[in-house]
């Protein structure tokens, strides 16, 4: 879709299941089975929508998925499917990987920047060979330096080959990618997760990344999935947010939702809901 003079296309790099409590934490149960249903193992779909963006000459990838290194066991737990299909999502718009010019990672677990390194030849390399991938700097150092809750998300091979490449750019808070593309803290689910906003012509939207996986994350302040380090910055982001997108009319786009992969935010008293668009 174009938004002002930009360009936007959501690229699938594919779905997976993840057990609902993680994804809904203090929520019970009885509550969140309303809004989507489990499985027999407990578990919830979840997608893979990543962001691509056209803008000022520039083709910017908003996070990369699994990507194709995960063992099988690992994507068996998962029910990962189709995971590789990010780059056959960029072939179907014309789009090969060394015409990447920029990844955006919102934050450094595996299921949001997997993608951005591939095997070649039994070596892992950078999957988009001619991009700088952003990333906060206070984020590459809690990846590389994990404790005993995030050392299985936080995965090397995903972050060194981008180092080792020279393909590395680290920003420290806030930073603009074009004049219609800016990266904007929103800690919460990490410490440095950033979300990434697009402004042209009047028109706005946000890709929310962990900020709001699905939509009733945004309609709900309290709904913040278990993975979140910081729950209560994570709440308080998300108000900021809301009232922004509130009064300026943002397209907000959900990276993880299966049935609303964006929408724009209505308040009717003190209740909020996504009016869900098909792009």
């Amino acid at each position: 879709m174009r938004l002002g003079n930009a360009e936007l296309h959501i690229v699938s790099a594919g779905r997976f299941m993840i057990d609902g409590g993680a994804a809904f934490g203090l929520v019970p149960k009885v509550l969140w089975e309303r809004i989507i249903q489990p499985d027999a193992l407990n578990r919830i779909p979840m997608a893979l929508n990543c962001l691509l963006i056209e803008s000022y000459g520039k083709k910017i990838l908003v996070d990369t998925g699994f990507g194709d290194k995960l063992p099988p066991k690992e994507r068996e737990i998962l029910a990962l499917q189709d995971d590789n299909c990010l780059i056959d999502s960029l072939k179907r718009l014309g789009i090969s990987p060394d015409q990447i010019d920029i990844v955006i990672n919102t934050h450094l677990h595996s299921d949001h920047c997997g993608g951005n390194t591939t095997l070649h030849n039994d070596e892992v390399v950078p999957t988009f060979p001619n991009a700088d991938y952003w990333i906060q700097r206070l984020e590459w150092a809690d990846a590389l330096h994990p404790n005993e809750r995030t050392r299985a998300t936080y995965l090397p091979e995903n972050l060194l080959p981008l180092e080792r490449e020279g393909q590395l750019r680290l920003l420290d808070g806030d930073a603009e990618v074009t004049p219609e593309v800016r990266c904007l803290i929103t800690r919460g689910h990490t410490r440095a997760h950033q979300s990434v906003a697009i402004e042209s012509a009047g028109k706005r939207a946000i890709y929310l990344g962990g900020l709001a996986p699905i939509a009733i994350n945004m309609e709900r302040l309290a709904w913040v999935p278990s993975f979140d380090i910081e729950p209560l910055e994570t709440m308080e982001a998300k108000r900021r947010i809301r009232q922004w997108a509130i009064e300026k009319e943002v397209l907000l786009i959900f990276e993880h939702d299966v049935k609303t992969t964006m929408g724009y935010l209505r308040q009717e008293g003190e209740k909020y809901k996504v009016e869900a668009i098909i792009p």
